[in-house]
């Protein structure tokens, strides 16, 4: 089975959506552990009630990215994972920890990409009328929501969205394509 690590800094809906998949037994994999850049985010109160270990490497307290991509290679490598998840982790990574950790890395992100890379991708899909948008899964390399893409889902933008309609419909794709793109790995498929 699968060892999955997974990297979080926010609110933790796309872990616990992944966690509920494992322990659901729909997801082969066991998560070995959860590692957040920011140490007061509901993400770690949602790894904590499924009983997952958590560590805290908060970016800010550190000087350099060099710094902190070595306190989290450190901790990443101590928790021996075959792939790893990041999930509202907000921070990128270099080529050289990539290469370091030496397993597959994925991200989600809440646009097609390569439309809308980065931040608020939601307002920019409405400020342009677009008439739909969703979420990718891909691979992740030292750019900016650059890497190889998996799979990606789409979601109907609707006349009366918002940004927070449109938000919470998108994440509720997100939940599912996440899960299925693991189970992907898990059965050797990527």
């Amino acid at each position: 089975m699968k060892r999955l690590g997974v990297f979080i800094g926010g609110n933790g809906s796309n872990l616990e959506a992944i966690l509920e998949a494992i322990q659901r037994q729909e997801l082969p994999m066991v998560c070995v552990g959860v590692i957040s850049h920011n140490d007061h985010v509901q993400g770690i109160q949602r790894a904590k009630r499924f009983g997952v270990p958590v560590k805290v490497v908060p970016h800010a307290s550190f000087s350099t990215r060099e710094s902190f991509e070595a306190e989290l290679l450190k901790e990443t490598r101590a928790l021996k994972p075959d792939v790893i998840a990041l999930a509202g982790f907000m921070r990128l990574l270099s080529a050289r920890f990539i290469e370091q950790v030496n397993v597959p890395i994925l991200n989600i992100h809440p646009s097609l990409l390569p439309k809308y890379p980065g931040l608020h991708p939601h307002q920019q899909a409405l400020d342009n009328h677009d008439a739909f948008t969703g979420a990718t899964v891909h691979l992740v390399n030292e750019k900016m929501d650059d890497g190889h893409i998996l799979a990606q889902a789409q979601v109907p933008v609707l006349a009366e969205d918002t940004k927070e309609s449109l938000s919470q419909r998108v994440l509720r794709v997100e939940h599912k394509l996440y899960v299925e793109v693991l189970k992907w790995i898990a059965a050797d498929r990527v």
